[in-house]
């Protein structure tokens, strides 16, 4: 057992050293690409930031927070500025992997200045720059101390650029680092704007996702913010299927998507009436606002009820028959609570309705 003990004490100890030689590497590594970073030529500079991102990628968490705490930051932050794009480029693809899964990173990468070298790279012609640049920024804004810094810096007007003109994976990134932004605390005074050129770009890539996924929550999360403005409620009506995408939404949505859809559309109307009842009418509103008012959120059944109580006096409602209603009401009714219980439901739809139209009768 003494001779069992003595052998276990041993191979600790031969654990530790080996340990602490892998340290020693690591760190003699790290000090040698600063070295290279900081006082190397321009060649020596881009392999080293290709070493660095290599590196960083291979590492965990608590191996990123080290790297970043080693002084490599500042010279790649330096490099983002360089006239040479390659540079620049190897720059990038080294901050982005010390970024990854590390919020101290975050933090210290937007501390060293990286914000503005950053936005010039959005305008840059160079597409591969530009969507790198835009991944940046999302992962970036990701750190809530982040946000007021980037939008300070005026990062809002040029992400809805590359939602404009950038490609696919840069418009994805683009909506992404505008939802965090979005939910800056710092600026709860003063809200985002979003400029009304971002509705089309928008409006084209809520038609094209899964409307219960998680990027059309974003998505209507920002038309939402965009339709809190004359101009924003007008580009969203006059977009290619802007409504019917919306409409679409609070039907098939998540609980999330279906309550930011609903509340475009509620703000449209309440706006005026005159002018968006009846495109909305028009575009079957109806069979998706009852049955959100039985199944969504509470925020999003408030949202239905009033919008259906300005949808009332409509010519188009004057025209759809009490039968049509109750109609409507008990297959949604079906579809939620079962055959058994649709027709409870269904009446309890209709009396609501009824009691919306005397109280404000």
């Amino acid at each position: 057992m003494k001779q069992e003990g003595r052998e276990e004490q041993e191979d600790e100890i031969v654990f530790d050293r080996d340990s602490e030689t892998s340290n020693h590497k690591k760190q003699i590594l790290i000090f040698q690409l600063s070295q290279r970073l900081i006082h190397g030529d321009l060649l020596s500079r881009i392999e080293a930031a290709k070493d660095l991102r290599k590196l960083a990628r291979k590492s965990s968490p608590k191996s990123r927070s080290n790297l970043g705490a080693s002084s490599l930051i500042q010279p790649l932050v330096c490099m983002l500025l360089s006239p040479n794009l390659d540079a620049r480029e190897a720059s990038l693809l080294a901050l982005l992997n010390l970024a990854s899964r590390n919020e101290r990173n975050k933090i210290k990468i937007v501390a060293a200045g990286a914000i503005p070298p950053l936005l010039e790279l959005l305008k840059f012609q160079n597409l591969s720059l530009r969507e790198l640049a835009t991944a940046a920024i999302l992962t970036l804004s990701a750190a809530a101390s982040n946000k007021p810094v980037i939008l300070s810096a005026g990062a809002t007007s040029l992400l809805v650029q590359i939602l404009i003109s950038g490609s696919v994976q840069a418009k994805v990134d683009a909506v992404t680092a505008l939802y965090y932004l979005s939910a800056c605390t710092e600026h709860e005074n003063c809200p985002m704007m979003l400029d009304p050129g971002a509705v089309a770009p928008l409006i084209d890539l809520l038609k094209e996702c899964k409307k219960h996924s998680k990027f059309a929550e974003k998505t209507t999360s920002l038309l939402q913010i965009i339709s809190n403005s004359d101009e924003g409620r007008t580009a969203i009506s006059n977009s290619d299927g802007g409504i019917l995408t919306l409409v679409q939404t609070v039907e098939d949505g998540s609980l999330v998507s279906t309550e930011n859809a609903v509340g475009v559309l509620l703000s449209m109307c309440q706006s005026c009436r005159e002018t968006y009842r009846e495109p909305i009418l028009k575009e079957g509103a109806i069979p998706g606002l009852l049955r959100l008012t039985v199944e969504g959120t509470a925020e999003a059944q408030d949202r239905a009820r009033r919008l259906l109580d300005l949808l009332r006096d409509s010519p188009q409602e004057k025209r759809m028959s009490s039968t049509d209603l109750e109609r409507i009401a008990y297959k949604i009714a079906a579809e939620v609570d079962g055959v058994g219980q649709a027709l409870e439901t269904a009446k309890r739809l209709m009396q609501e309705m009824v009691q919306r139209r005397l109280n404000t009768a």
